[in-house]
């Protein structure tokens, strides 16, 4: 899980587009695109709330049910489609996996963390 998580955490410089949120900092590689797939980003923001970038109300809160619903609705069409979740840096770690877990009801397999890049990454001594 660790893997997936730097892994997948390199593909914020790709995403500049849909809820402002402030992303933790982190250094790693970006991960290879997948041809023709979209990535499907859930954004948590400072309060909570819950966007999906799929739909007709990207830039409205959606509910637990309509998270589900989109990421099923996503997958069933596309499998391949990686998930993303974009979390402001200031929300609580049980709303990030509260999150997860309504990508996971909605079929999703492997999710991956959406970050900053970092200049220098700070190693620990």
């Amino acid at each position: 899980m660790l893997v997936l998580l730097v892994i997948f955490m390199v593909t914020a410089p790709l995403l500049t587009q849909g809820i402002e949120v402030d992303l933790p900092k982190a250094n790693s590689e970006p991960i290879q695109d997948v041809p023709n797939h979209r990535p499907l980003v859930l954004s948590v923001d400072a309060a909570g709330n819950l966007f999906i970038d799929v739909g007709d109300n990207e830039n409205e809160p959606a509910s637990g049910k309509e998270v589900v619903a989109r990421v099923g609705a996503i997958l069933r069409n596309r499998p391949e489609t990686p998930i993303l979740v974009k979390a402001d840096r200031s929300v609580p770690y049980g709303n990030v996996v509260g999150a997860m877990v309504l990508l996971q009801q909605g079929g999703a397999q492997s999710i991956g963390f959406v970050t900053d890049p970092l200049d220098s990454y700070p190693v620990p001594e």
